[in-house]
């Protein structure tokens, strides 16, 4: 059973739908002890990194979250969710994050159109289980005005696309993985990243 952390700051249904269009049993849930009995956990998140992180502070989320994980269970990060695994964000100020992954979010720059939004290209960086059955250069959807910087870890980059600068668009470490862009929005390509998660994980 694959938990859904619900913190009121994510796409929910539409992710859902596609899990059980796959056949993957999800649950959606603020419940500690529901995530701790979980198989795996999926940190979804759409909106602002401070509203996000105060209110899975304010739910006790936080140190769940890093628990689990230190205990080594697999953990998806999508979009937000994906920043929120950062140690700092410099959306509208400067905020700690839950710490998985060395790094920082920032604002893409002024060079391109903000927010990043609509279909575009990844490129693999190194060879990965999520990329079975899936052609070069896909097209996903992206919509987001922060991307990963700083000092983060590149040996963790996966997968990124093009827009002006490098954004980091899938990155692993262990078993955590962080997906910028929205899989479950993402079509067929999206459907198969989600199933080859599946597969890695179990």
């Amino acid at each position: 059973m694959i938990a859904i952390i619900d913190y009121d700051a994510g796409n929910i249904k539409s992710l859902q739908f596609a899990l059980n269009k796959l056949k993957m049993e999800s649950v959606l849930t603020k419940d500690p002890e529901i995530i701790k009995n979980s198989s795996s956990i999926i940190l979804p998140g759409v909106g602002a990194f401070k509203d996000a992180i105060a209110s899975l502070n304010e739910l006790g989320m936080t140190e769940v979250i890093r628990e689990e994980v230190m205990n080594g269970k697999p953990i998806l990060g999508i979009c937000l969710g994906m920043q929120l695994f950062y140690e700092t964000s410099y959306e509208d100020g400067e905020w700690e994050g839950i710490g998985l992954l060395k790094g920082s979010v920032n604002r893409i720059p002024d060079i391109v159109k903000v927010p990043h939004m609509g279909w575009n290209t990844i490129q693999k960086h190194q060879e990965s289980p999520l990329f079975h059955n899936i052609s070069e250069g896909p097209f996903v959807y992206f919509v987001h005005s922060y991307a990963i910087g700083g000092n983060y870890e590149k040996d963790t980059l996966v997968s990124s696309s093009q827009y002006g600068i490098t954004v980091p668009a899938i990155v692993q470490k262990g078993n955590v993985t962080g997906m910028q862009f929205h899989p479950e929005k993402s079509g067929d390509v999206g459907l198969q990243l989600l199933k080859n998660y599946e597969e890695m994980i179990s």
